[in-house]
């Protein structure tokens, strides 16, 4: 299981920290109301600690292999493959996914189809450059075998966005005790070595054309060029 990784690093010192920015970023951007429906792509098993299913009874984990909170909806599907209908979400996190999926754009194609247009999507990723993720990686043998190390850098996340019609509203980086987050462009331009992970949180957006007006086309008439001209004239 290539997720085995992601449940390793949660367990050693610097992943327990990870853990709980994580938890605590995601309970401030569920920012959606309890009657609206939010998609968790991926399971972790600790969802009730970010989010009370009790009150968010349209929240449901899609995870291949159910996990996932045992009080959480579970649906079983393949990310690269959304059992659901076009635009029926209204939120969708990923939490650290797209980096062991194989099919990753199918599957973010398959988010953005099913996200109704403004409606908000966060993905959370390892940071690519980060030492202490590399070195986990590394030292765990068993667990790199079975992963290639498909890092995900944020200017390959945000072209990604980009393409697929996602506003980015902010990005926020984890480092071992703290947060930092960047609004607007100043997400794009940041970078940063020393953080081990990022979120993003993005819009989807859809801009509808204005239909062109058919011209009509009129027949040429004569006018007179100086009418008033012509009628002082023709009184005198």
């Amino acid at each position: 299981m290539k997720r085995d990784f992601l449940f390793a690093y949660y367990q050693t010192p610097r992943g327990k920290l990870l853990k709980e920015l994580e938890v605590a970023y995601l309970q401030r951007s569920i920012t959606v109301s309890c009657q609206q429906t939010i998609l968790q792509v991926g399971g972790l098993g600790w969802e009730n600690e970010f989010i009370d299913c009790s009150l968010y009874q349209s929240f449901s984990v899609l995870d291949a292999k159910l996990l996932g909170n045992p009080d959480a909806p579970k649906i079983q599907a393949k990310s690269y493959a959304l059992p659901l209908q076009s635009n029926c979400i209204d939120m969708i996190i990923v939490p650290h996914l797209l980096e062991f999926d194989a099919a990753r754009f199918q599957t973010f194609r398959e988010l953005e189809r099913v996200l109704k247009p403004e409606g908000i999507l966060l993905v959370l990723n390892f940071n690519p450059w980060s030492f202490w993720v590399r070195y986990q990686f590394l030292w765990d043998k068993r667990l790199a075998d079975s992963w290639n190390g498909h890092f995900i850098s944020r200017s390959r996340l945000f072209d990604w966005l980009k393409l697929l019609n996602f506003e980015v509203a902010n990005k926020t980086e984890f480092y071992l005790s703290s947060t930092k987050t960047e609004n607007g462009t100043n997400a794009l331009n940041s970078f940063s070595f020393t953080s081990t992970a990022y979120a993003v949180k993005a819009t989807k957006r859809r801009f509808n054309p204005i239909p062109m007006t058919p011209v009509k086309l009129f027949s040429s008439r004569l006018v007179v060029a100086n009418p008033l001209a012509a009628k002082v004239k023709h009184n005198d």
